[in-house]
């Protein structure tokens, strides 16, 4: 085997454009929904009658959202790091090089990233996540496609499964138990409050509300609902990548009917979801914990299916191919864009920047999620023309080699 000296990142002229162009778009459509968690307080998340106006254009803004872009994005993201693993080691296997510590390096140096991410910058992040379950599914990246598809499945099916089970125990539970329960789940007036003026105030007042919410998602939205989606997908892309789906490899014919069959699958699911979440007020036990939260989870899959079929036949085709470029290269970015995304919405609505938390409208957030694609579409290109990697990714690969990458072109 060799050891560490000889092994280096994948070369530009070695990378898949189909994906870089996918993991882009992705990237950019996540966006959409993370900035509700920058602009607005946590529960408005999955509750968007909690905070601000929701009438009229801020109604469809959520709602187009919502059945657009909600785990859309995600879940292709995931199913592109689930793929890069495969990327990452079949290519040094067949030159005989070892890859598990390369790979667990790559990781843990991630969970800081995220952690770091997290705990200094802004709760919502993925990374750790991510990093979490690369550990896990690397064992099973030898597995068929089939057994991907099978297993990933599987993986799926645990977490919409413990949601329904905690539900129907909470249903189950005597009235004054169970009315306890769903009004925990609503923040009250004095902590939204709180939750504004800490993020409008300055950054430690941020920490502490921060920490406050990443205790809840380390202990509960993390290893019953987090990992499992995530896991899942990351083993759903192995077997995608192996198949050859995410290089634009299929055919023309094969890349439509997933377009066809992802859009009549999760399109209604989505509308479904909308149209039912909204009837039932959000309540907890239905849109959380209840038939209400399967719409979307389900949907989601089938429009993030179309979505990498669209994706594929345009770089088939090679219509759009300036935009395509750009996408490819913000893709190539991926991490340090994630990370500026983060820098950028904090600086537009915490207190140690413009203080906008809570007084931005759905229909202005939009008009702020343009405003980043438009920066991130023109610097990416122009910055990847002088240098080989972002910053974050030469960082990143100089840490998990042991060796200061080669930046300049």
């Amino acid at each position: 085997m060799s050891d560490i000296s000889q092994a280096a990142p994948i070369a530009a002229d070695q990378r898949i454009q189909s994906i870089d162009t996918l993991r882009g778009f992705a990237l950019l459509g996540i966006l959409v929904m993370n900035i509700q968690s920058f602009a607005m307080i946590e529960a408005a998340y999955f509750d968007p009658s909690r905070h601000m106006d929701l009438d009229g254009v801020n109604w469809w803004v959520w709602a187009v959202s919502h059945a657009l872009a909600d785990s859309k994005f995600m879940s292709i993201f995931s199913m592109l790091f689930g793929a890069g693993i495969i990327v990452l080691t079949e290519r040094r296997e067949a030159a005989g090089q070892a890859v598990w510590g390369l790979h667990l390096r790559r990781n843990l140096w991630l969970l800081a990233f995220g952690l770091m991410h997290a705990c200094l910058i802004w709760y919502g992040d993925i990374l750790v996540t991510y990093a979490l379950c690369a550990l896990l599914v690397f064992w099973f990246r030898n597995f068929s496609v089939c057994w991907l598809l099978v297993l990933g499945g599987l993986v799926l099916c645990v977490a919409p499964l413990l949601g329904l089970l905690a539900g129907a125990d909470i249903a189950s539970a005597p009235a004054p138990i169970r009315d306890e329960i769903v009004r925990g789940f609503a923040p009250s007036k004095a902590h939204v409050v709180y939750e504004i003026a800490a993020y409008r105030s300055n950054w430690v007042d941020a920490l502490r509300v921060r920490l406050m919410t990443l205790q809840g998602m380390y202990t509960e939205a993390l290893p019953f609902y987090l990992v499992w989606r995530a896991g899942g997908l990351m083993l759903i892309g192995m077997a995608l990548f192996k198949a050859g789906v995410l290089s634009a490899s299929r055919s023309a014919a094969f890349y439509n009917r997933l377009i066809l069959g992802g859009f009549i699958i999760g399109l209604p699911l989505v509308v479904l979801s909308v149209v039912q979440n909204a009837a039932a007020e959000w309540h907890p036990l239905f849109s959380l914990l209840g038939v209400g939260s399967l719409y979307n989870y389900v949907g989601s899959l089938g429009m993030a299916a179309a979505y990498i079929g669209v994706v594929m036949r345009l770089a088939q085709s090679g219509v759009w191919g300036a935009m395509q470029r750009r996408l490819a290269a913000v893709g190539r970015m991926a991490f340090t864009n994630y990370i500026a995304q983060s820098l950028i919405c904090t600086f537009v609505f915490y207190g140690f920047g413009l203080g906008l938390f809570g007084s931005v409208e759905r229909w202005g957030q939009v008009l702020i999620v343009l405003g980043v694609w438009a920066l991130q579409l023109i610097i990416s290109p122009l910055w990847l023309a002088r240098y080989r990697f972002g910053p974050l990714e030469w960082l990143w690969r100089s840490l998990t080699y042991f060796k200061r990458q080669p930046m300049r072109r």
